[in-house]
């Protein structure tokens, strides 16, 4: 199977997972696939709640599974949304880009076609580990 192939899946299993999703603020369900370095894949969705600082974004939800379950060197993201082009919000950029300075990021656009876009471009001079030393 061939990149192009395998984020296609990612990509579809992102969007069967994202109608787990419990949204009922915004009515917009994500679902989040991280593969990892291993090839081992993980899945999240965001979850809201009425105090919307203890909501949890679908990215981060796979992403947490991945390191509970031994997972710390990711490949790849792959977002879903019914509304196309949607991006990782900034905090996620923040925590992928902990876990992988190169992790390619999919996500569906219009067309029912995907994008595919490196971490490093979504967060370009990132606060990174080589920050604090």
């Amino acid at each position: 199977m061939n990149k192009k192939q395998l984020y296609g899946q990612l990509l579809d299993y992102a969007q069967q997972i994202s109608e787990n999703s419990y949204s009922p603020y915004s009515k917009l369900k994500i679902g989040a696939v991280v593969l990892c370095e291993d090839n081992k894949v993980f899945c999240g969705t965001n979850v809201e709640n009425v105090s919307y600082g203890l909501s949890m974004c679908a990215e981060r939800v796979a992403i947490f599974t991945a390191i509970a379950n031994g997972c710390k060197k990711i490949k790849a993201v792959a977002i879903y949304s019914k509304k196309a082009n949607v991006t990782p919000c900034g905090a996620c950029r923040q925590v992928i880009l902990e876990f992988s300075k190169n992790a390619d990021i999919i996500y569906n656009t219009d067309n029912n076609n995907f994008k595919v876009i490196k971490i490093s471009e979504l967060l370009p001079k990132s606060f990174n580990k080589n920050s604090i030393k």
